[in-house]
């Protein structure tokens, strides 16, 4: 397989925090090879297994996890917990116990990738936060690595969704050079009623046209909620009112499409919020209704991931072929 004129599969990868997969499956996509993918919930453990029995998950805590067998991976990856830094919780920060920056930093140590790809919410970037960002890049620095910070739009990537998201990178000093952050293409993704449209009108809903006029824009953020506070409805009021200028209502998630004679607005079907989140439509989700929309809501687009993945792996191979043409000469 050949993608940008690289060969792909020759680079590996540690994933952490993996949840349902969404920033693995965009790796993989990418060219990367999964050595292991470690997560501590059992419902998105089985999500990962479901879709890719061949994948080495590791179920279990990250605090418990040890990184030195895995020394030299090309990258190590990763969705470490957002509620620390997120809007809408209390923005505890360091003082949060979910916060897992520290860990991964340790793991960064014990494994010594030659790059590091750690998503989060927009709020990381508030200035509350910037001596934290900081010593982040400090601890980095020791270790060897040139870091950046960047926030990325989902919706600049393909993704029907107003999705910001903060990608920390952090490439090894003597290849950083190579590296270069992956730009919008450009092009307008699918409105939430052109991407949806198959899935609202498979029961035969007689009202689909008239939704599909009125879902004539990219969907809000997809709010997926933690094991503490949140649960099958697409966020709080701010959110909820946001969808129903789409014509969806977004007090809960359905079971099923809306019937042929169905009055009102619909509800989306986990099937739907995957598709608006950029999973394929063969991705499963393991648990019941709850837990199965925690790990979409939560999920990094893989379509996102993908690209960023893409312009790692590019770094990585040129620096490749420099070393190699500097050993032949």
């Amino acid at each position: 397989m050949v993608a940008n004129g690289l060969s792909k599969g020759r680079l590996t990868s540690l994933e952490i925090c993996a949840g349902a997969g969404g920033q693995a499956l965009g790796l993989e996509m990418a060219g990367f090879r999964h050595q292991a993918l470690v997560e501590i919930n059992k419902n998105a453990c089985a999500t990962l297994r479901l879709n890719r029995p061949e994948w080495n998950v590791i179920e279990g805590d990250l605090k418990q996890f040890d990184a030195s067998s895995y020394k030299g991976i090309d990258i190590l990856a990763g969705g470490v917990p957002c509620p620390p830094f997120s809007k809408a919780g209390k923005q505890l920060g360091i003082a949060d116990e979910r916060n897992l920056f520290p860990e991964a930093i340790r793991l960064v140590d014990e494994c010594r990738p030659r790059a590091v790809m750690l998503e989060n919410v927009r709020g990381m970037l508030d200035a509350v936060f910037e001596d934290y960002r900081n010593y982040i890049r400090g601890q980095l620095a020791k270790l060897g690595y040139h870091t950046e910070w960047h926030l990325f739009n989902a919706s600049d990537f393909g993704v029907s969704q107003l999705r910001p998201r903060v990608v920390f990178i952090a490439i090894r000093k003597n290849i950083s050079e190579y590296f270069s952050p992956p730009v919008p293409d450009g092009k307008t993704p699918p409105t939430v009623g052109e991407l949806l449209y198959d899935i609202m009108s498979t029961n035969k809903w007689v009202g689909v046209e008239k939704w599909h006029e009125r879902a004539n824009d990219i969907a809000p953020t997809i709010v997926g909620g933690s094991l503490k506070h949140g649960g099958p409805d697409l966020g709080p009021t701010r959110a909820k009112r946001a969808w129903a200028s789409l014509g969806v209502d977004g007090r809960g998630i359905a079971d099923e499409p809306p019937a042929r004679h169905f009055i009102g607005m619909p509800r989306l079907t986990i099937r739907m919020v995957a598709r608006l989140q950029g999973f394929p439509d063969e991705w499963q989700f393991a648990g019941r209704k709850t837990p199965a929309y925690r790990q979409v809501g939560n999920a990094f687009p893989s379509p996102v991931a993908k690209t960023i993945g893409e312009a790692i792996y590019r770094a990585l191979v040129a620096a490749d072929i420099s070393t190699a043409r500097g050993k032949a000469s």
